[in-house]
């Protein structure tokens, strides 16, 4: 394409399956490029996703995109309509839309890269903000939203005296010049938020079609350092009770709003990472699979979230049921068995042929089984082995012990690895260190509410191939 610093106008048209049935040659160069071909599936993931949000609300669309066609960064401001049902007419698209892009503008892709490097940096500290407002043309702030604790008193003044400039709300660092200051002078400055112990980054985001014609901004307030690190020390049970009070939040309120979300997210992350909605480039399908894990890895943070409200309830208990450890054992092994192949790793079941028998609830062994084995999974290496034992004990106990061959745990690791979110007990060799680090803490929860422990053991042996030892035990079922 050569369409430098030129305005071009690409038209095209799609079906009710988003297949790009027609399109002016601009746009067609651009399908093909993107893997695409006429009468296949939109291949332009920027416009793909217009396209689909248009068919399925029935309303028009009109936003500006951009693509990457391999040597070009293309970028456009497109329109989308849907296209109604017209009997007879061949040529009409059914339930498909009609593509219009203005402003159709290409440059090479090393010059757009410090743009897109901007607007990397805009989306981390989007994610990163703690505080979010929307600003008028002339800063007056619209809106606030906020999920940090130490941002109530920013609230409450917004609204005992709304309507002013937002920076009246606060105290700017280091700007001594009167208000209202250019935008680009304010981006990037340190401030003070009221009530809060942290220092705070702003970020001046504006939103508009042009530098020049500019229709409000969006304010970011990003704290510099973690809430923990900056407040003062307090009451110890206090922190305690506040603490859970705050993962019962979490458990009862945000767990389920959040996880149809997310498994959303995953699901759509996976079709596009195979490819099912149409041809893809390799870059897209690789950033579609690391917003499939990261997803998945939300998920799993929240079932640990949902797991911590439930052993730390008041009056919390477990079944009593007669249970065969050994069995539950080996269920947990199977079900770890894909990950566990996947790095070369065999799992084993060692012990008595027979039965043994506990008083515990199944489920709860069984997820602290897959807990234990997991992480052995996750911190052994290559081609390694991991060895479950179970045994009886004299002290009318069942004792079950996941040994791996991974680094094993230091004395020092060991007195502070069962504490909630606690992530240092261990380098994972398998890239599984980014958990929630409540795993263990939550498993040690449960076997305590069972009648048992789960403990960490310095191996007494002198092989190199003895990693960590954890080991759990239950109460021994002394009926038939």
């Amino acid at each position: 394409m050569n369409q430098h610093q030129s305005l071009v106008v690409a038209r095209g048209m799609t079906d009710d399956r988003d297949r790009l049935i027609s399109a002016d040659e601009p746009l067609a160069e651009l399908q093909e490029a993107c893997g695409g071909r006429i009468s296949g599936t939109l291949a332009i993931p920027e416009l793909l996703d217009l396209v689909r949000e248009c068919r399925e609300c029935g309303l028009r669309i009109a936003r500006p995109f951009s693509a990457l066609d391999g040597e070009e960064v293309i970028s456009g401001f497109a329109r989308i309509h849907p296209l109604e049902t017209v009997e007879g007419d061949a040529s009409e698209a059914i339930g498909g839309c009609e593509i219009l892009i203005e402003n159709w503008l290409s440059v090479p892709y090393l010059e757009a890269s410090g743009r897109q490097m901007t607007q990397w940096l805009d989306a981390a500290d989007r994610a990163a903000a703690e505080i979010c407002a929307h600003l008028d043309a002339k800063q007056m702030l619209q809106t606030l939203s906020s999920y940090s604790e130490d941002a109530k008193a920013l609230a409450q003044a917004i609204e005992q005296s709304p309507g002013k400039m937002w920076s009246e709300y606060i105290a700017l660092e280091g700007v001594a010049h009167e208000q209202p200051l250019h935008w680009r002078l304010l981006d990037g400055a340190k401030a003070r938020v009221p009530g809060s112990p942290r220092n705070w980054r702003v970020r001046m985001l504006p939103i508009g079609p042009s530098a020049n014609d500019l229709q409000g901004f969006e304010l970011l307030l990003i704290a510099l350092e973690p809430l923990s690190l900056a407040e003062p020390v307090h009451d110890t049970a206090a922190e305690t009770e506040t603490e859970t009070e705050h993962s019962r939040l979490i458990g009862s309120a945000l767990t389920p709003v959040l996880r149809q979300p997310i498994a959303r997210i995953v699901a759509n992350a996976e079709t596009i990472r195979a490819r099912l909605a149409g041809p893809l480039r390799d870059e897209y399908s690789e950033y579609a699979a690391n917003i499939a894990a990261a997803g998945q890895h939300l998920a799993g943070m929240l079932d640990d979230l949902a797991d911590l409200e439930v052993v730390e309830a008041p009056g919390f208990t477990t079944s009593k049921d007669r249970v065969d450890v050994r069995d539950i054992a080996k269920r947990a092994a199977g079900i770890l068995g894909v990950r566990a192949s996947a790095r070369e790793i065999s799992v084993s079941v060692e012990g008595a042929d027979e039965p043994l028998y506990a008083i515990a609830e199944f489920r709860r062994v069984l997820q602290i089984l897959i807990n234990l084995i997991g992480n052995a999974i996750a911190y052994s290496p290559v081609a390694s082995h991991v060895t479950v034992t179970a045994w009886e004990n004299a002290n009318d106990t069942i004792s079950l012990s996941v040994i791996d061959q991974g680094p094993g745990v230091t004395p020092e690791q060991s007195s502070k690895i069962f504490e909630k979110f606690e992530r240092l007990g261990r380098d994972s060799d398998g890239g599984n260190d980014n958990g929630s680090g409540l795993g263990l803490y939550i498993s040690r929860k449960l076997a305590l509410a069972m009648g048992g422990d789960l403990e960490v053991l310095q191996p007494v042996r002198d092989d190199d191939l003895v990693g960590a030892e954890f080991k759990l035990t239950l109460p021994k079922s002394s009926g038939q």
